[in-house]
């Protein structure tokens, strides 16, 4: 009888920790951009395409993107970033860590951005011990894959190079 007991507990408190993680996600249909600024975050420093979301009670979250391939755009014009099709890590307020599936470009090497931190107008994008400030403005709007902030110069140059 207390087996039983004990299997009824358990399988309560694994529906109810998986009502939560599916009620956090859809937390008033809130979109995942939405979601972002509720953590003080610019929706811009996620591209546009977001398949679906789960942020769980304690703040980790993941995020995924259609397709099999990532999403590739430039930030400041020289630092080209890659998100995987799935993005995960731990959100508070202003901070963002354990990031996983988002990598910068440096000279010839992919490396991972592990945290992401706002403190006023600023955001900061942490590789290992280093890191790139820039202002929040720049990500007001959520970027396009390949062509990022400004799809408008890119179909340009593109128009250009093509005739």
């Amino acid at each position: 009888m207390a087996k039983n007991r004990h299997l009824v507990c358990l399988l309560f408190l694994t529906a109810a920790a998986a009502a939560a993680t599916v009620s956090a996600a859809a937390a008033g249909n809130l979109t995942a951009y939405e979601m972002l600024e509720r953590y003080m975050f610019p929706r811009g420093i996620l591209p546009q395409g977001v398949q679906r979301y789960v942020l769980r009670p304690d703040g980790s979250f993941e995020v995924f993107f259609p397709g099999n391939g990532g999403c590739e755009f430039r930030v400041g014009g020289r630092y080209l970033l890659r998100y995987e099709r799935r993005i995960a890590g731990t959100a508070r307020a202003g901070s963002i860590h354990g990031l996983r599936g988002v990598s910068v470009k440096v000279l010839f090497l992919w490396l991972g951005i592990d945290e992401v931190d706002r403190a006023g107008d600023q955001l900061s994008f942490r590789v290992g011990p280093l890191a790139a400030s820039f202002p929040l403005r720049m990500f007001a709007q959520s970027p396009r894959c390949r062509c990022g902030f400004d799809c408008a110069a890119a179909a340009g140059d593109a128009a250009v190079a093509a005739s």
